[in-house]
């Protein structure tokens, strides 16, 4: 498979590249130095750029994202505003836009890198947490925009990647009793390169934090 990674110099991102990478993958894995995604021609240039190296394109996996710092909602400002959805919701747009004629020719893979926090609202992330569903509900446009030659599918993962020390703590929000790794969600990106039958849904890979509680989470 060849697969563009945005946000792929992040630690979630990094790890996910080594793992595709691992199984067979080859991957571009783009950082903010290698553009501005939410900038639509910064983003097709660095989708033209992938295709060149790769000479082609299997998998977009959309990962870029910004403006995760707890704020109370008193205290967002616009750039707040901003950050998060203009890497989040207008980075998967353009990217994806710019990728779809490259995909459709090896009837490929969109896949959003969610969160949780876009199906349960998170009021210290009020930005966050709305460019994400913004980013889950351009799931399922896209999947039917881009049908049926482009498959287009959702990741949200719960607690993955934790900061160090505080693994114990965020393991008691799920259910299975620890926090996700990037092999869990690498796991679900190769599935849903070979689930043939499967577009337009979001796969939450959470370990049942979803179900542990009714209530607002602030991560």
């Amino acid at each position: 498979m060849r697969a563009l990674l945005t946000g792929g110099t992040g630690k979630l991102g990094a790890a996910l590249a080594e793992l595709l990478r691992g199984a067979g993958w080859t991957v571009v894995a783009a950082g903010r130095a290698d553009g501005d995604v939410s900038r639509p021609d910064e983003a097709r240039a660095l989708v033209e750029r992938a295709v060149g190296e790769l000479e082609g394109l299997d998998v977009l996996v959309n990962g870029a994202g910004a403006g995760f710092t707890p704020r109370a909602v008193a205290e967002v400002s616009e750039t707040d505003w901003d950050e998060a959805f203009g890497a989040t919701a207008k980075g998967s747009f353009f990217t994806t836009q710019a990728a779809a004629p490259h995909l459709a020719r090896s009837r490929g893979l969109v896949i959003m890198l969610e969160d949780v926090a876009g199906l349960q609202p998170w009021p210290s992330f009020a930005p966050h947490s709305a460019a994400k569903a913004a980013q889950s509900m351009l799931t399922k446009v896209l999947a039917r925009a881009l049908a049926p030659d482009v498959r287009v599918c959702g990741i949200a993962p719960g607690s993955v990647a934790v900061e160090a020390g505080s693994e114990a703590r965020r393991a008691v929000e799920t259910l299975v009793g620890r926090v996700g790794s990037p092999d869990d969600i690498a796991g679900a990106i190769l599935y849903l390169a070979g689930a043939e039958f499967v577009t337009g849904t979001t796969l939450v890979v959470d370990g049942g934090r979803l179900l542990q509680s009714g209530q607002a989470s602030d991560a």
